[in-house]
């Protein structure tokens, strides 16, 4: 059995390092109306604003800079649902190698594009039917290629704790800090770097309601498999946490908790409006928990990760009519 290796909070502090003048350092906002519905002073940490629009850029750009010679020669594969690919697409495409994405059928349109527009080469599957995780071992086995997947990797997660390292440097420490959660890679990075830069800060993942295999892993101790969630989370359709990314959140978090598609909703709807921001449904987790939390957040300081933006126009408008 494969010895597994996982990432401490130097590792995020190089992969600062490594990434910067590639990643964007992203704006904090606030909302003077989000401040009085808390009673509580909330930062805003918009990955929205990040290249390519998600926070993923800073975890794949991270695991292709340290690439040797020879596995830049014959390039990488990921599969993804849409930001990891455009993630991988777009550093692969900076650092002149060769890129091959697995994306399910159902994948938002404009991410489709996007991972096509930087010049990745896109394999399409039935996220129903078929196993992404055995397609891209496959083609890693058969091309040569070196496989990235979208959260169980050190490196991978050693890049996305940049995030929360950049938002405590900049507003200083924190009570607590809301994250979304799908395989685990924002939320186990952010851990890391939170639990190093404000030790006494509560963590939270969050996760749709339908997709919560990480609140049942977390609560019962094991990784817990489940069927591909229906949510319009699409980035947070993930059937298991990682085996890097669960012992990380086991350690490093303090709960796991869930919102309904309608509570994403309601916040991506307040962020267009009152924060004129565009963001992805995955993108509002965060914020909607702390919302339904807000109760128990008065007087306290408050960081939420907005993870992206890479929504489907025509399908975030009638989200917003609904």
């Amino acid at each position: 059995m494969t010895e597994i290796t996982l990432p401490d909070y130097h590792d995020v502090a190089a992969a600062a390092e490594r990434i910067a003048g590639y990643a964007n350092k992203t704006p904090v906002m606030t909302s003077r109306t989000v401040n009085e519905e808390f009673g509580a002073d909330v930062f805003f940490k918009c990955e929205n604003y990040q290249r390519m629009g998600a926070f993923k850029f800073r975890g794949a750009m991270n695991a292709l800079r340290q690439f040797t010679p020879e596995q830049r020669a014959a390039g990488v594969v990921a599969f993804s649902s849409g930001n990891h690919a455009q993630a991988i697409a777009l550093s692969a495409k900076l650092l002149g190698i060769p890129a091959t994405i697995i994306m399910p059928h159902d994948a938002p349109a404009a991410k489709v594009a996007a991972t096509k527009g930087y010049g990745g080469h896109v394999v399409i599957y039935d996220r129903y039917t078929e196993d992404r995780e055995k397609i891209g071992r496959d083609l890693a086995e058969k091309q040569g290629l070196t496989l990235i997947p979208p959260y169980d990797h050190p490196h991978v997660i050693a890049g996305q704790g940049t995030a929360t390292k950049e938002l405590i440097e900049e507003v200083g420490a924190l009570d607590a800090l809301f994250v979304c959660l799908g395989g685990g890679g924002l939320l186990s990075g952010s851990a890391l770097a939170a639990r190093h830069l404000s030790p006494d800060c509560l963590i939270y993942g969050v996760e749709p309601e339908a997709g919560n295999d990480g609140q049942q892993s977390f609560r019962s101790g094991k990784i817990v498999h489940i069927d591909t969630p229906k949510t319009i989370a699409d980035g947070a359709q993930t059937q298991h946490l990682g085996q890097h990314t669960f012992p990380l959140i086991q350690k490093h978090v303090n709960d796991i908790l869930t919102v309904s598609d309608d509570e994403l909703i309601a916040a991506m709807k307040f962020i267009a409006e009152r924060m004129k921001m565009v963001v992805e449904p995955t993108g509002c987790l965060g914020f909607a928990a702390a919302r339904a939390q807000k109760a128990s957040l008065r007087g306290k300081r408050i960081g939420i990760i907005i993870s992206g933006g890479n929504v489907d126009i025509n399908r975030y408008s009638e989200f917003l009519a609904e």
